[in-house]
């Protein structure tokens, strides 16, 4: 009898020291879409971890990533019906739930990360977010940067006059199209997986990506420069299920919202590494950097910009794009 109350004891005060191991944790399923290795997966193991160290047992992270649980659309749609947690995710939550207000998609309108992020804290960049939680059942975080897009090129391009006859190859954005041929390119819808072989045998005669694109494709062998237009900053974002985050704890909401917070500081720092890591690859394989004046290139665009943000929201053009000329 004495054993067994003792045992009993012993049971309770494991209970009382230790609360967060023992009781269910709170799972976490973190979605991404590209594989492990980058700096998105990065971040999501550095949530895990900042979860685990402020409070050891509490949640149980668990990563879904190279959109294992589907693309991002049909993510946002189980993070709608709460039956998933969190996701980093791309630009698709700002085109499907408040396109009127994404001028971050149009192509030179933002070079820089600085010009981003003023625009997320603008009033059009603040109705963004409100709409999209709202239509999407979302709760919105942040950015994570991710490396910007630039061009590779088989010549020098150092003007918009350089692109004239040049054969671009460019995913299917409408928008993203529209602003090239005002440029000046002739643009070329050639699908990812033969965009070496386009560039082989002349079919097009450079692309546009971030530096991973150059560098994974081996794209030294068939382009010889690098023209660093940083045309567009495409961010991922960290958002969460609302159905799901309104279920939760003030204080367990707190502890999620730090490990966010250090994990996409860490997935951006461990993109912008990985940048310059690319870079210097691509020297080293004997690719030309060009830094062009992007400044011209943004006002051959201007026109298709305009045409573009005529159909957002008012006000959009002028938190994107300040006094720039029209």
């Amino acid at each position: 009898m004495r054993k067994q109350l003792l045992a009993t004891l012993a049971t309770l005060g494991m209970l009382t020291t230790a609360p967060f191991v023992l009781a269910n944790p709170i799972e976490i399923q973190v979605n991404n879409t590209m594989s492990e290795g980058g700096s998105e997966s990065a971040a999501v193991e550095r949530f895990a971890e900042y979860l685990e160290e402020q409070a050891p047992g509490r949640f149980e992270v668990r990563p879904f990533l190279a959109g294992s649980l589907g693309g991002e659309n049909a993510v946002l749609e189980l993070l709608n019906l709460g039956q998933t947690q969190l996701s980093l995710t791309g630009g698709n939550w700002r085109q499907q739930y408040a396109p009127e207000y994404d001028a971050i998609t149009v192509p030179f309108v933002f070079t820089t990360w600085d010009e981003v992020d003023a625009y997320m804290e603008s009033p059009s960049g603040q109705a963004l977010v409100e709409k999209a939680e709202n239509q999407g059942g979302l709760k919105y975080f942040g950015l994570q940067h991710r490396g910007p897009r630039h061009m590779t090129a088989n010549k020098e391009i150092h003007s918009p006059a350089d692109l004239d006859g040049f054969r671009l190859r460019l995913p299917s954005l409408p928008v993203w199209l529209e602003v090239w041929e005002e440029i000046g390119a002739q643009v070329v819808n050639v699908p990812a997986p033969e965009i070496y072989l386009a560039m082989q045998t002349g079919q097009v005669d450079g692309h546009e990506n971030s530096l991973s694109s150059p560098y994974t494709r081996r794209l030294w062998e068939v382009q010889d420069y690098l023209i660093m237009t940083s045309h567009v900053q495409f961010p991922w974002s960290w958002v969460a299920s609302a159905r799901w985050w309104d279920g939760l704890e003030e204080e367990d909401q707190a502890l999620i919202e730090e490990a966010i917070e250090v994990a996409r500081q860490y997935g951006s720092e461990q993109e912008r590494e990985l940048d310059e890591f690319y870079l210097e690859a691509l020297q080293d394989e004997g690719m030309t950097v060009i830094e062009p004046d992007v400044t011209p290139f943004r006002e051959a665009a201007l026109p298709a910009i305009d045409r573009v943000m005529a159909d957002m929201a008012e006000g959009v053009r002028e938190d994107a794009l300040g006094n720039d000329s029209e």
